[in-house]
């Protein structure tokens, strides 16, 4: 057998096989990932009575503190708020929610490791309780654990989700090697479809797995190492060793910034005022409370959609700015990891992109799919039986008496 077509057959048998232990896993991920591309819209949508507010006969909102006590009076005291989210619009609501997980994890589903996952909504200008709701089953964050770890303990799902996203990585290469063509004649035939009325279903499949897998495999591939970047810890150090130029930069001294007295004089709402006076023009706000009396409050600046542009630590007890880090102190591995989620779910392109990282998504569920099918065909495919030849029967003469 000659060389070339030797290593063509130890690669289609290393797609083959790959595929076959990685495909249920890489449908699961094209499928949530489609769901999740739409995740704000849809919820923006269906949660409207909690995430937004009639902002148009009233004037400036409460003090945030007395949003935070009003929650807080809900939950009661065993569930103390950790975050709190602050969309920048007079019409939105604000968000403040717990998270903790048990001790003891008995069980290997994810909600075996939450103990509590609490949110509660309320309206800014009054403080009045819009809702308080258990996100444990609430439908996208089921539809994320599904995407994050199959629905498993992250101790056990997320290394099978990125193995099998590694995986899927590799099969897209060799899928491109067993497409190559070997001239021009065959390069036609499978950079296009070519299908009449008469064209088979199998020769359909046959084309949407290879010729669709080309022209979609770059962005799939830059997909899937994105989601390398949370599957992997060697794989985003590399990453960030990568950018910045094989260094390993240090910590960025702390950027200065006016503080911003409030009628209350509350720590917390110097905080929040600071934010808003020194970023008007944020997308949304992110506030971490505290565990312990020695820590610091924590908070996070958005001026695009989910990435976390400026980190901003205060002192729980003065409100006043401590460190911080602006988009233009980060290193270019920490840009990348700050754009890493809006690159993964196509939101770095708006709307359009969230159209395309659905295709996508949806097309990576389809390869396993038609995958499977060219396998199973080639496999079991039905040989027609040809009708079995009679042996001619042979007269004797008569014997002549």
């Amino acid at each position: 057998m000659p060389l070339k077509k030797f290593l063509k057959k130890i690669i289609g048998q290393i797609h083959l096989w790959l595929g076959l232990v990685s495909g249920l896993v890489v449908f699961v991920l094209g499928i949530t990932g489609c769901i999740w591309a739409f995740e704000e819209e849809i919820t923006s949508w269906v949660y409207a009575d909690k995430l937004f507010v009639d902002a148009s006969e009233v004037g400036e909102p409460l003090p945030l503190s007395e949003n935070l006590k009003a929650a807080q009076r809900v939950l009661g005291n065993e569930i103390p708020i950790q975050r709190a989210y602050i969309k920048n619009r007079k019409d939105c609501s604000y968000h403040f929610r717990h998270y903790s997980e048990k001790e003891v994890v008995v069980g290997i589903w994810y909600w075996n490791e939450i103990k509590d996952y609490m949110v509660v909504y309320t309206d800014p200008y009054t403080a009045a309780i819009l809702s308080k709701k258990d996100q444990t089953f609430e439908f996208f964050e089921f539809v994320l654990a599904l995407h994050w770890s199959l629905l498993l303990r992250n101790d056990i799902g997320q290394p099978i989700v990125g193995t099998a996203t590694l995986i899927f990585v590799v099969m897209l290469i060799t899928g491109l090697l067993l497409w190559w063509p070997q001239n021009k004649k065959a390069l036609k035939m499978r950079t296009w479809f070519r299908w009449k009325p008469t064209t088979k279903w199998r020769r359909k499949n046959y084309d949407l797995h290879n010729i669709l897998g080309f022209y979609s495999m770059f962005l799939v591939v830059f997909i899937a190492l994105t989601g390398l970047m949370w599957a992997f810890d060697w794989f985003s150090d590399s990453v960030a060793w990568i950018v910045n130029g094989g260094k390993i930069p240090g910590e960025t001294p702390a950027a200065e910034s006016k503080i911003v007295r409030t009628l209350t004089d509350d720590p917390l709402d110097i905080v929040y005022e600071t934010l808003r006076h020194n970023y008007p023009d944020a997308d949304r706000y992110y506030i971490y409370f505290l565990k312990d009396s020695l820590e610091t409050l924590s908070a996070y600046v958005a001026f695009d959609e989910r990435t976390q542009n400026v980190r901003l630590e205060f002192d729980q007890y003065s409100g006043k700015r401590l460190a911080s880090k602006g988009w233009e102190d980060k290193t270019n591995g920490e840009k990348v990891w700050a754009y890493n989620y809006d690159i993964h779910v196509g939101a770095i392109g708006g709307l359009p992109g969230k159209v395309i990282a659905f295709f996508l998504s949806l097309f990576s569920a389809s390869l396993p799919v038609t995958g499977f099918l060219i396998w199973y065909g080639r496999k079991f495919k039905k040989r027609k039986l040809r009708p079995a030849r009679k042996r001619p029967v042979v007269l004797e003469p008569a014997n002549s008496t």
